[in-house]
């Protein structure tokens, strides 16, 4: 009986650490601008600051902002090349993620 409550335990322990890593992503996802700019991303593959925020009819300052917090979310990856940064969707996604993302 008392390993059944140490498995339990953990159990526990790892599905509190599953949802600490969803945290982020799905609070990034938690925004309108943020998911038009993933949906463009996921339509074009990739694309810099200014033609994003063209897309979505926002300053380049505020899309900057928020391709910021789609990259700390692990939702997008960059590249600078020369004095422009070029963002794309992140190859892997938790499945949940993987899930909201298929229906935009």
């Amino acid at each position: 009986m008392h390993s059944g409550a140490t498995e339990y335990g953990r159990m526990i322990y790892w599905r509190s650490m599953e949802l600490k890593e969803l945290e982020r992503p799905l609070k990034a996802l938690a925004n309108k601008r943020r998911l038009a700019i993933l949906r463009f991303l996921k339509k074009n593959g990739e694309a810099n600051v200014t033609e994003i925020a063209e897309v979505i009819k926002l300053s380049v300052k505020s899309t900057s902002r928020h391709l910021a917090v789609l990259f700390s979310a692990d939702l997008v990856d960059r590249e600078q090349r020369s004095l422009e940064v070029y963002y794309r969707p992140a190859d892997l996604y938790p499945s949940v993620i993987r899930g909201i993302l298929s229906i935009l």
